[in-house]
């Protein structure tokens, strides 16, 4: 029998946006964050390579690792107030008359109060980034542990270096080059929560390579189509890179352990990954920063929810455009009477189901082995 939307995510509506709203970091000043976790650590004495699809990964991962202290420009100065200026945001939508807000605290803003709440939406969404890789970090560990094969084992050491790398990088940027940082978001906490405090093993697989790295990678190649800010573009490119290597790493692994599933199985992952999908969306809508200004986000997001294009937000759309087809080629999608593909129907994201999957894909988004082969 399977849960309701209610079980699953705390709300009958996926999008009330009052209750969405109501979930907040309580404790930001929180250094320490305890999850309890029980898992088993696998070690296997088998350790014949039987995965051609994970060796060949293993060895792209060997051969495309790079340095954020010398891959990368730091003496690049970052004019945060030029950036907002050359980058399509909210407050030039409001300026050319795309989105009226005249009936929202914000009607007053001119260009002053757009540009600082753009710049704070620069620093909350970098912050946001941190704080996904470093839980990025700490389930690949775990992985290592658990995942029963030795080609596995061998991927996902390399992904621990690639994690570890994310962290100093976009630690780096948001202290040397940003005005300000943000704390976790609480969607986004409660998620990896989930995540990390899981014994099983495919879900640590689902949760983090499948959703979280999937939506950071459509959210990292945006960002890098929108940004001309050198050091961060070029520092997207080689994120991105790592990036789809990790969720191929997923697709790879979790398409073969699925086939063996039973049906209940299968739908405790399809709920699973609804669920992490929902708070992947929600974090989105950067309450935090809307906070940070002064003003009730409620009273804004409400507004542009319900009079923007299509009634929501096209970009919140797209974050969904490497998570959809990924579940298709793992069988969620249409597994059992197809119940996840309902629920992703639900919230509009079906659309992406065929855009191409990450297995497919990793390879030519290589972009440290192109700079190499350039110089």
């Amino acid at each position: 029998m399977s849960s309701s939307t209610a079980d699953i995510i705390g709300r009958e509506d996926p999008n009330d946006l009052d209750a969405i709203l109501g979930i907040t970091n309580t404790d930001v000043d929180e250094i320490i964050h305890d999850v309890n976790a029980s898992v088993d650590t696998l070690f296997t004495w088998n350790y014949e390579r039987s995965r051609p699809a994970l060796s060949k990964l293993y060895e792209k991962a060997k051969t495309s690792q790079w340095n954020v202290t010398t891959d990368l420009d730091w003496s690049i100065e970052v004019d945060q107030q030029k950036e907002v200026g050359n980058t399509p945001g909210l407050g030039m939508a409001v300026e050319a008359g795309l989105i009226d807000l005249s009936q929202t605290p914000v009607a007053h803003w001119g260009k002053k109060e757009w540009t600082n709440f753009e710049i704070e939406s620069s620093n909350w969404s970098l912050s946001q980034f941190l704080h996904g890789e470093q839980g990025a970090l700490l389930c690949t560990a775990r992985i290592v542990e658990t995942v029963p094969w030795i080609d596995a084992k061998y991927y996902a050491a390399t992904q621990v270096m690639d994690e570890a790398r994310h962290v100093e990088v976009f630690g780096r940027y948001l202290y040397e080059k940003m005005s300000s940082q943000y704390p976790i978001n609480a969607h986004l906490r409660m998620l990896l929560d989930d995540i990390v405090s899981d014994s099983r093993w495919d879900i640590t697989y689902l949760g983090m390579q499948i959703m979280v790295e999937g939506l950071a990678l459509a959210a990292f190649g945006f960002m890098h189509m929108l940004t001309q800010e050198p050091l961060l573009k070029k520092l997207l490119r080689y994120v991105m890179s790592d990036e789809a290597r990790h969720v191929a790493f997923g697709v790879l692994s979790l398409q073969e352990y699925y086939q063996g599933l039973n049906q209940d199985e299968i739908r405790e992952r399809q709920e699973f990954a609804f669920e992490a999908a929902l708070r992947m969306r929600d974090r989105f809508l950067q309450q935090e920063v809307w906070e940070r200004q002064g003003v009730n986000p409620i009273e804004v997001i409400k507004f542009m929810r319900e009079n923007g294009p299509q009634g929501a937000d096209p970009f919140q759309h797209m974050l969904f455009s490497k998570i959809v087809p990924n579940c298709k080629k793992l069988g969620l999608l249409d597994a059992g009477d197809g119940w996840l593909r309902q629920r992703f129907t639900e919230i509009g994201v079906i659309q992406f189901e065929d855009w191409v999957d990450t297995g497919e894909e990793y390879e030519s988004l290589d972009e440290v082995a192109k700079d190499r082969a350039a110089s």
